[in-house]
């Protein structure tokens, strides 16, 4: 029997695999990159980490990204910002969406969050066919081997089951306090002495 990628999920999570979650940057962050940040871990491995921070949007609208790809836009989302994923790859895009639509290089993350960097995703969405459930990153956050774990070992940032709620139903400026609640964590009432990212 071929192994699913449900069966893949869980084995992540079963081998300590941060995949899946979030991370909330503790309030004595040091890093200016990643103060109040809030990353969806997609891929966490012996080799390294890669995440998308979902709480800090740029300049640029969903309107400017059709526009530079010449896509005619019917979606609705036109004067949505897009976010800033963080400080790797900043001319690529991510687009994070509820499971159950397949594009060229669509992964399933977790049982319910997808990742794309395909351009097809775009196109529908422009379209006002893509998923409704969606967030568009410019770029993204990357640690090395073990760098993310020591970072956690210094208190820079707390780890916590993702949700969609939280990345597609709460707005992007109370992600960082609304994902902490959830989980019946005061954020203010942790101390500002933390390790460096």
């Amino acid at each position: 029997m071929q192994p699913t990628n449900t069966d893949k999920i869980d084995s992540d999570l079963t081998n300590n695999s941060l995949r899946g979650q979030l991370l909330l940057a503790m309030p004595g962050m040091q890093d200016p990159r990643f103060v109040h940040a809030v990353a969806f871990i997609c891929e966490h491995s012996a080799d390294g980490t890669m995440g998308v921070v979902i709480n800090a949007p740029s300049k640029v609208t969903w309107k400017e990204v059709f526009s530079q790809l010449e896509l005619n836009d019917i979606s609705l989302r036109g004067d949505e910002p897009v976010l800033v994923g963080g400080p790797v790859a900043q001319e690529q895009g991510f687009v994070l969406h509820g499971r159950g639509m397949q594009f060229a290089s669509t992964a399933e993350v977790s049982e319910e969050i997808s990742l794309t960097a395909s351009k097809d995703i775009i196109e529908s969405l422009a379209a006002g066919r893509g998923p409704d459930d969606v967030l568009l990153a410019l770029g993204y956050a990357g640690w090395g081997p073990g760098q993310l774990e020591e970072e956690i070992a210094e208190n820079a940032w707390l780890t916590l089951p993702a949700s969609a709620e939280i990345l597609f139903a709460t707005p992007w400026e109370k992600r960082w306090q609304a994902a902490a609640a959830r989980h019946g964590i005061d954020l203010s009432g942790i101390g500002t002495q933390s390790g460096h990212a």
